[in-house]
């Protein structure tokens, strides 16, 4: 998939998303169902998908070339239209608090999301008082109509753009049917008599209500990082650890014991996402310093370090506890272990 952030290097003409998509959740597929239709006409005549992740290069497109692909198809007659999602860069809410802002998925998470839905081209729109200050009409013209050349635009029914969010998706289909262009307003998805959001993901995650982030999403919320050496105090235990340092930006659920699969692209001995048991805290009965996140997996045994892991997260087992003796500390493990082992159905 091509990515970028500059406008120089947008591949057009896109059939494009917009959103913010944190999370690429059931709600989030859905209004990027239509652009990947518009889009499709494009790969029929044989072309190959999009590859890779650009920087703001057109040098760095890699093989196949995109921007060789569009003029090939212009050759044959046919009309190419990138399969485009635009987000914000950074988050509207981080730009506007001046504060950080946690993230369900992290660029290089989205990247992926988006690249198994078949979404060709990701533009990371700059979010800075530039383009906060243009009105619904400007942003429209400026960055829909000039900067994307869209074609076709998909939004939810909530979408607001705009100075002070003042533009919804009505007016959206307003402004751009003036310039041929149309826009599908995708209706709020619901779920159990909810509405599908990044907000309701966020306060499950943070209640340790696993299942139904998980069934929000449609798929199991995950953590990747790179397994860097810790103080090894889970191996004098008898339970040793990989401590996952993670990307700065990334929402962390409840502190407490999670059930989770461990997946790795490349060693064979993990193929099979073993079942594991994290915890995500502040290690109190060892008066650790900082929140860490270490996974200690069932029946595996050997060298992670430098490497990097996917933990899908399964199940909340208990809240993160402090207790009187490293012995205790031995026995609630050693529960936490056979009760994952029943959750995730890997009895020994």
């Amino acid at each position: 998939m091509w990515v970028t952030s500059s406008f120089a290097t947008v591949l057009t003409p896109t059939a494009v998303a917009l959103g913010n998509f944190d999370g690429v959740h059931r709600g989030h597929r859905q209004v990027i169902q239509p652009i990947l239709q518009k889009a499709g006409a494009s790969q029929s005549i044989g072309v190959t998908p999009p590859m890779g992740e650009g920087q703001g290069r057109i040098e760095g497109l890699r093989s196949p070339n995109l921007k060789d692909n569009f003029e090939r198809q212009v050759r044959l007659g046919a009309n190419p239209v990138y399969g485009t999602v635009a987000t914000f860069h950074p988050h509207p809410r981080e730009f506007f608090s001046g504060k950080s802002w946690n993230l369900l998925t992290t660029r290089s998470e989205k990247v992926q999301q988006l690249s198994l839905l078949g979404v060709e081209q990701l533009v990371l729109l700059p979010f800075d008082h530039e383009l906060a200050s243009l009105s619904p009409q400007e942003f429209v013209e400026k960055i829909v109509i000039q900067r994307l050349q869209a074609t076709h635009v998909s939004v939810g029914e909530d979408f607001h753009f705009g100075h002070r969010r003042a533009g919804t998706a009505a007016e959206l289909r307003a402004i751009a049917s003036s310039y041929g262009v149309e826009v599908s307003i995708v209706s709020l998805q619901m779920c159990q008599g909810e509405r599908i959001s990044s907000s309701s993901i966020r306060q499950s995650l943070q209640e340790g209500n696993i299942s139904k982030a998980n069934l929000l999403l449609g798929r199991p919320y995950t953590f990747t990082g790179v397994v860097m050496r810790g103080q090894q105090l889970g191996r004098k235990l008898g339970f040793p650890t990989a401590n996952l340092q993670l990307p700065p930006e990334k929402f962390l659920p409840r502190h407490g014991v999670y059930c989770v699969r461990v997946h790795h692209p490349t060693l064979p001995s993990l193929a099979s996402s073993p079942c594991a048991v994290m915890n995500i805290g502040h290690r109190p009965t060892v008066n650790g310093i900082g929140v860490t996140v270490e996974v200690h997996l069932l029946d595996w045994s050997g060298d992670l370090y430098g490497q990097t892991l996917t933990v899908s997260l399964e199940q909340f087992l208990r809240p993160e506890q402090k207790f009187a003796s490293l012995e205790d500390l031995k026995r609630q493990i050693q529960a936490d272990c056979e009760a994952a082992r029943a959750v995730l159905g890997c009895l020994d």
